[in-house]
């Protein structure tokens, strides 16, 4: 994923680029709640088998969420990438979900070809 000038990935040493600056560790979360109207739904599609589309849904939403929280904090930094970018996902209590995005920020520069 690439912002407008912010390069996101998960490799430390991205090729092209030359790293300048690391500016430490960032990171962002957001704790979502299973919501009634879903969970009925679910529970239909967990009896007739499939995807559990709603849920898979409102975590991609929440991935994002986390991400755009995680560029706006390594900018507050200064950075222009974040490097080693990882997601997690753990249960923080029932029916709650947390997802975590972490990653080191940085300057990097093109390098001269």
């Amino acid at each position: 994923m690439q912002g407008e000038d912010m390069l996101l990935t998960t490799l430390e040493n991205p090729p092209g680029y030359r790293v300048v600056k690391l500016l430490g560790i960032v990171s962002a979360s957001s704790a979502k709640a299973r919501h009634l109207g879903r969970d009925i739904t679910a529970s239909i599609r967990n009896i007739l088998g499939g995807e559990v589309k709603e849920y898979t849904e409102l975590m991609a939403q929440t991935r994002e969420e986390v991400l755009f929280r995680l560029v706006e904090r390594a900018r507050e930094r200064g950075a222009n990438a974040v490097l080693g970018v990882r997601i997690t996902t753990s249960m923080i209590m029932q029916g709650v979900a947390e997802i975590m995005a972490y990653g080191t920020a940085a300057i990097v520069e093109p390098e001269e070809r």
